[in-house]
């Protein structure tokens, strides 16, 4: 089994949430686009031209088209880590660990909650668990 460290692990959180902050900001973007288009009260466009004669509006629209093509490569990204970690999780030979490493790393639980879904352990425990796995057959935390 090759080896993976806890920082790897932890890499599909952080990426899930920097999906979910480009997703606001896209949802903002095309907030500011759909008020930017619309008329004023006189029926002129609400369209002002920069020093470069850019719009607005086109530099929003540029940052959308741009902002899409950025999370659908994390969401490509997303995809392949989630896969290799399943893959990683699959062959821990114990299925409470197992457990463990799906609901912290792929699900992104916290201890509690991985204690209180497990049931019967303590976050502590479901926590060294996971420590003394990495330990003794991958790294050195």
């Amino acid at each position: 089994m090759k080896i993976i460290t806890l920082k790897e692990l932890s890499q599909l959180y952080y990426l899930n949430k920097a999906i979910e902050m480009d997703k606001q900001r896209l949802e903002q973007l095309k907030a500011l686009v759909e008020g930017k288009s619309s008329t004023n009260l006189s029926g002129l466009p609400l369209n002002k031209k920069d020093k470069s004669g850019n719009s607005s509006l086109e530099k929003y629209i540029a940052e959308i088209i741009d902002l899409e093509t950025v999370i659908a490569y994390k969401i490509s990204q997303y995809i392949y880590e989630r896969n290799r970690l399943e893959r990683y999780i699959l062959n821990i030979p114990n299925y409470y660990l197992q457990s463990i490493f799906t609901l912290r790393f792929i699900d992104g639980y916290s201890w509690n909650q991985i204690a209180y879904k497990i049931g019967g352990i303590t976050a502590d425990a479901a926590r060294m668990a996971c420590k003394r796995y990495m330990q003794n057959n991958n790294e050195k935390p």
